[in-house]
């Protein structure tokens, strides 16, 4: 793959946050960057060269993005697949089509995790009205208590039940309406993440592993380097990187993991981008997951993922701005010298709505917990 280096234009599909991280990344790094984004006061347009104001599925803009961009990724997977096929005969794209494709159907998904050799937890997919029909209830059950998730366009929780009997099931997936995964629920230790960026099997790296609490269905903190033995933090990496290079991935690609009681570790999910538990990265590593993001589009050696210090990330929604839109008291976070507070650029905060996050570095991942939550505390 031949390099592809400044000042060469890149292009994103999609505008939001993570556009923003990777404009910001890109053009630190001497690119320039269009945005292909509908949003016309989307906070990647605002670092942009060139906006894009268009729906993402616009013939023209795909066209316009795959004739003047040297290289083009996506900062969501729910992008359509087919276009992004069709414009890797116009120009680079990372990651493929057909990865993307992969990670927006959770029934393809948990296919592919199988297919490398990988665990989830025991799952049915159910596709079409009458996919419970033939089932007893006592096959049913074998899956319950679970979570019945829609097999695209899930996110932060959403597009989830909570089923405790067939009954629940069967209601819930009528209810639905579309294909779903029913997912038996485990009991966890904890959740963790692997960031990985791969350009080829040569060329790849694995972040820290991150630890992860969610509120909600939504991530709340990070906390790096994850509270686990060493030995399963290297499982969890292997397993990583096991999965991209099954998928033949080019790009930044995140996977969530279960740990057990036991300590074994179950694949959750995965996302063909950079995700908002590697937002540490940002001020806490050698390498930010944006400029991984960047550097394997380019066709470029990944950067040195070492953990130069431990941190905690806090996500920012909605819910602490006040009720008029008015910013939170900032103040106390700001004068904290070993913080670093990340907003979005966004107009409107709403309740679940992701305006943020900040980064908390100190001597441990427990020092780091403790201080970040008296600063969440104070807002």
């Amino acid at each position: 793959m031949a390099a592809i280096l400044p000042p060469a234009m890149l292009g994103i599909i999609g505008g939001g946050q993570l556009g923003r991280m990777f404009t910001v990344a890109a053009k630190t790094m001497g690119y320039r960057v269009t945005v292909l984004e509908p949003d016309p006061l989307s906070p990647a347009a605002e670092f942009a060269d060139v906006h894009l104001c268009a729906p993402y599925g616009d013939e023209a803009a795909l066209k316009a993005l795959g004739e003047t961009c040297a290289a083009v990724t996506t900062e969501f997977e729910n992008v359509d697949a087919n276009a992004m096929r069709a414009l890797s005969a116009l120009t680079r794209v990372s990651p493929s089509g057909d990865c993307v494709a992969v990670a927006q159907d959770r029934i393809s998904e948990k296919a592919w995790i199988g297919k490398a050799g990988l665990p989830t937890a025991p799952y049915l997919a159910l596709e079409g009205a009458d996919a419970l029909a033939g089932m007893s209830d006592d096959a049913l059950s074998a899956y319950l208590p679970g979570i019945l998730k829609t097999a695209r366009l899930g996110y932060d929780g959403k597009g989830q039940v909570r089923v405790k009997t067939p009954a629940e099931a069967r209601e819930a997936y009528g209810q639905l309406g579309v294909a779903c995964v029913l997912e038996k629920m485990l009991e966890l230790k904890l959740e963790v993440s692997a960031i990985v960026t791969r350009v080829s099997d040569a060329q790849s790296a694995v972040f820290p592993l991150a630890e992860n609490r969610h509120e909600g269905g939504i991530l709340d903190v990070s906390i790096v380097p994850a509270r686990v033995a060493p030995a399963l933090a290297e499982r969890a990496q292997a397993m990583a990187l096991a999965l991209a290079d099954a998928l033949d991935y080019v790009g930044v690609l995140a996977v969530e993991f279960f740990v057990l009681a036991d300590d074994a570790l179950v694949v959750n999910e995965i996302a063909p981008r950079p995700h908002n538990s590697g937002h540490y990265t940002l001020t806490a590593c050698v390498t930010d997951q944006f400029q991984q993001q960047v550097r394997a589009m380019c066709g470029l050696l990944p950067g040195k993922t070492t953990l130069l210090t431990p941190v905690v990330m806090v996500n920012l929604l909605g819910d602490v701005w006040q009720d008029d839109g008015g910013e939170p008291d900032w103040s106390v976070l700001m004068e904290a010298p070993n913080a670093q507070l990340h907003l979005y650029g966004k107009r409107e905060a709403r309740k679940g709505r992701k305006m943020g996050h900040f980064n908390v570095m100190a001597d441990s991942a427990d020092a780091a917990l403790e201080q970040a939550e008296a600063l969440k505390g104070t807002l």
